[in-house]
């Protein structure tokens, strides 16, 4: 953005809450260092209080693509905010984001005795333990004053880090107020899964915490969460990368009667859903809002449906006034012949329970020893949808921001077509098709994804990448993160010689081609913005 001046005077006679708007619609740094001290009316349209009360000392764009590791904020433009700016607000600052590079100059810079939120964005593993454990200014704005705490951590060493988890124990030790916490969940692209079986049972935590949204490794680690400790947690949202059977025994019976609401996810397919998940929910008798992402496989057995949800857990949660789902069952008959039930009668299995409504879809195979069930509430109210194939028979899903794609048969244009328009905000999407397009006399009709920054076609067929990436077939305005395989990349643009305008590149931020190259002398006229 360019500095403003006093001779912009078509700017500066705008009253005073049409400029206010537009402040509001620019990153924080951007307005501190071109708008402060420009004249008096925009110095103190600038210091508004409440334009103050919340400061986001970032760069969404960096944290949005994913690749980058260095600071969004300019040495200069940050030492002037601490000298002149800070000091000068630090009592009117309610909710603070600042990054791993500039949280010391930050903190330092001044006190600020109103605080109660705090961001730390863009970490370093070891640099956010280290800061928790060594940053005595840090400790004390945890131990005195922040009552709202999130983290977000660059792609930690390992899948599920040690350091991580050591960070975690020590917040909630630290935070004798804390009472929300979001813990490396803050942005899609860096959800990061925190093992909590390493913190002992002695270990304490936060008794103030109310609310907590994380994600973890297992089930176990679920289990550790609910084991007492939190004893005033009423709220959590909590993603579980695998379930399976746990070697210990955590709490397997304890009622938890505090627990009001209950936001489950666990996208991978799991078979103890009747074992594990079942028996989880059954403790948890006073739930008023309740949210479940689960994928479910089955052995000789049939799909979940509405009479087994309202017989094996909501009969036991009387006080539950909202239940949102999204359910996937994926069984296999091989040993016991199982009648697969029809979409029909999956429809009718929650009729007369309560149930909002309801959308399912049914596809089983020509022997009928294997079969799919795909069973939503209405509205879908998930960020994800997985699984998506050519089954698919449309809707809308206005709330999804990642889509996942796969199926044996090749995808064609109208089905891409039809997903444009059923998930107008998508913002990921994963594609998985090895076969060939049939109809490769695509429509005139551009493919329009406004919101979409990641595109993951690493195990996708060439002729999606060309559907994709030439700007004659789909139009990706915002795309900035793509990971594909480099011969498809080469395959398309033959070898880095057509015409670079030919393709949607232009702001890509980060590339992943699965593999070591060497670059072409043109690279950087494809990529330039790498």
């Amino acid at each position: 953005m360019n500095t403003l001046n006093n001779n912009d005077f078509n700017i500066l006679d705008l009253p005073d809450e049409i400029l206010l708007a537009i402040l509001n619609k620019l990153n924080t740094t951007d307005v501190f260092h071109s708008l402060v001290d420009v004249n008096q009316q925009f110095d103190r349209l600038t210091l508004d209080y409440l334009h103050v009360r919340n400061i986001d000392m970032t760069d969404t764009m960096t944290i949005n693509s994913l690749y980058d590791q260095t600071s969004s904020i300019d040495t200069k433009i940050l030492s002037k905010i601490c000298e002149k700016v800070l000091p000068r607000i630090h009592h009117q600052v309610y909710k603070l984001t600042i990054e791993q590079y500039s949280m010391q100059h930050i903190i330092l810079a001044a006190n600020y005795p109103q605080l109660y939120s705090l961001s730390l964005t863009n970490f370093q593993e070891e640099i956010l333990y280290q800061s928790l454990t060594d940053d005595l200014i840090l400790r004390d704005l945890l131990t005195k004053q922040i009552t709202h705490l999130n983290i977000d951590i660059k792609k930690p060493t390992q899948h599920c880090s040690i350091t991580v988890s050591k960070s975690f124990e020590l917040i909630l030790c630290l935070c004798k107020k804390l009472i929300v916490l979001n813990f490396c969940d803050m942005f899609p692209t860096r959800t990061y899964e925190t093992p909590m079986f390493y913190l002992l049972s002695t270990t304490h935590m936060s008794s103030t915490l109310i609310k907590l949204k994380i994600n973890v490794a297992s089930l176990v680690d679920c289990l550790c969460l609910l084991d007492g400790r939190l004893e005033f947690l009423s709220t959590l949202i909590i993603n579980i990368g695998q379930i399976f059977d746990p070697i210990l025994d955590i709490g397997s019976r304890k009622k938890l009667p505090k627990l009001k609401y209950l936001s489950l996810t666990a996208p991978s397919f799991t078979c103890c859903y009747d074992t594990q998940i079942v028996p989880l929910l059954c403790r948890m008798i006073n739930l008023e809002e309740l949210k479940l992402y689960l994928s479910v496989a089955r052995f000789d057995s049939t799909y979940v449906d509405g009479i087994q949800l309202y017989d094996q857990f909501l009969i036991c949660m009387t006080h539950l006034k909202k239940f949102t789902f999204c359910i996937n069952t994926e069984v296999f008959n091989d040993k016991v012949r199982v009648e697969f039930p029809s979409n029909e009668d999956i429809q009718r299995s929650f009729i007369g329970r309560g149930y909002q409504q309801v959308t399912s879809y049914v596809r089983t195979n020509l022997m009928k020893t294997e079969g799919y069930c795909f069973l939503y509430s209405v509205p879908y109210d998930f960020e994800d949808f997985v699984q998506l194939n050519n089954s698919y028979q449309g809707g809308k899903f206005q709330a999804v921001r990642q889509l996942t794609m796969h199926d044996k048969i090749p995808f064609e244009h109208k089905l891409f077509k039809l997903i444009s328009e059923d998930f107008p905000f998508l913002r990921f999407l994963y594609l998985s098709n090895r076969h060939p397009q049939q109809d490769k006399q695509h429509s005139s009709t551009l493919i329009t994804f406004p919101y979409l920054t990641s595109l993951y076609l690493q195990y996708a067929h060439v002729d999606y990448v060309e559907l994709f990436l030439l700007k004659n077939n789909a139009h990706l305005p915002r795309l900035l993160n793509l990971r594909i395989e480099y011969e498809s990349l080469t395959t398309i643009t033959n070898n880095f010689t057509n015409n670079v305008t030919y393709f949607n590149f232009d702001r890509l931020r980060s590339l992943d081609v699965c593999q070591a190259f060497v670059r072409p002398e043109n690279f950087h006229q494809y990529f330039p913005l790498l």
